[in-house]
């Protein structure tokens, strides 16, 4: 009879604080994220690169964020109402719902706001607030399209490209970026290395036809 040990070893251990620190990172530049893009819609400043051309990729997911929004927002009131009896529970309860309006709407904001974006310098791959990953001519070796859905996958997979993150909306992507080089980067989910990138945005010839204007 064999004995299994399943206990976590050291490495498990010590990759806990990694992982925490991550997810606090993420969290943190979420939130700051949700307010900054609330202050650039007020205030009309979309973050894009001077010359550069932006490219919105908020479509398939434009409905499902407005129907949540005004879900959220309607059941404040309702909730409102029915605990208005008890100030201890009904505080909370407000606080927690302006809190996840606002959240969400700074989400909405975060895709309107931060654009990709095609211009002299490189190519900038956004979702929200949350990445900003700048990829300089000097290191994209090709721009093509590439029609491409994976469920419930990782953002980092190894592919035929080799190590290929992946910036989907709705589980898609419909653009492949070769890099000439693997490259070192930070992402949401830590620093990784990648050789490829695929990313979704709604005006697929616009993109393309923008990238040719700066590579061949």
């Amino acid at each position: 009879m064999s004995i299994v040990d399943d206990r976590p070893g050291p490495a498990t251990v010590a990759a806990w604080p990694t992982k925490l620190r991550t997810l606090a990172r993420r969290a943190w530049i979420m939130e700051l994220g949700v307010y900054q893009s609330i202050y650039r819609l007020v205030f009309r400043r979309p973050r894009v690169p001077a010359g550069a051309s932006a490219f919105r990729y908020h479509s398939p997911v434009m409905t499902l964020l407005v129907i949540f929004i005004v879900l959220s927002a309607v059941e404040i009131p309702i909730l409102d109402l029915i605990v208005h009896r008890w100030a201890w529970v009904r505080i909370p309860l407000l606080i927690l719902g302006i809190w996840g309006v606002t959240w969400m709407l700074g989400l909405l904001f975060g895709y309107l706001t931060r654009p990709h974006a095609v211009g002299p310098d490189g190519i900038r791959v956004r979702q929200g607030a949350e990445l900003d990953l700048d990829l300089p001519w000097d290191v994209v070796q090709s721009v093509e399209r590439s029609a491409h859905r994976v469920d419930k996958a990782p953002a980092v997979m190894d592919e035929p490209e080799g190590r290929t993150f992946a910036a989907r909306i709705a589980n898609e992507t419909n653009v492949l970026i070769r890099l000439e080089h693997p490259l070192d980067v930070r992402l949401p989910q830590g620093r990784d290395r990648i050789e490829a990138v695929r990313l979704w945005t709604d005006d697929l010839d616009g993109f393309l036809s923008a990238v040719r204007t700066h590579i061949p």
